[in-house]
């Protein structure tokens, strides 16, 4: 089971270096360029309505990684901090640890001006850690059913 965990936590590594990429790196998402000013969004659902209303503007890439991308990108956030550590189980705490995460990365954007602060992005990057949470929840009520854990009896 160690190894397992070793694993586990070797997986989690490479998804946060790849995230930090993506999000702060990635010249394909314009993340080489830095703005002389901050850029910002601090309404909920403008830019989520603006993909939606004008995806056939923006195009097909650009709706998909803005909408799906926060969520999916966020997921294994979700899934992989209580999969390897029983203290980050727990709905409402995957939520508050998700929308930290999130914020922060939010956050260094604005101060690297890399980017948009975006509050629409900490709302579907929060829905992303929720959802890997809740698939964890759902892996992990199957796999106890499969192996129920064996009580100790007392001498």
């Amino acid at each position: 089971m160690k190894q397992l965990t070793k694993v586990g936590w070797l997986l989690f590594y490479l998804y946060i270096i790849l995230l930090s990429y993506f999000l702060f790196f990635s010249e394909h998402y314009g993340r080489d360029l830095v703005s002389s000013q901050y850029r910002y969004n601090l309404h909920f659902f403008k830019e989520i309505r603006r993909f939606i209303t004008y995806r056939e503007l923006v195009g097909w890439e650009s709706f998909v990684v803005n909408i799906l991308g926060n969520v999916l990108a966020f997921a294994p956030f979700g899934f992989l901090l209580p999969a390897l550590k029983k203290m980050y189980r727990g709905f409402f705490r995957m939520t508050f640890l998700s929308i930290m995460f999130s914020l922060s990365v939010e956050v260094i954007q604005l101060m690297l001006r890399i980017g948009i602060f975006d509050v629409d992005d900490i709302l579907l990057n929060t829905l992303g850690g929720c959802l890997g949470y809740i698939f964890f929840a759902i892996c992990n009520g199957i796999y106890q059913l499969i192996h129920p854990k064996k009580k100790k009896r007392g001498k």
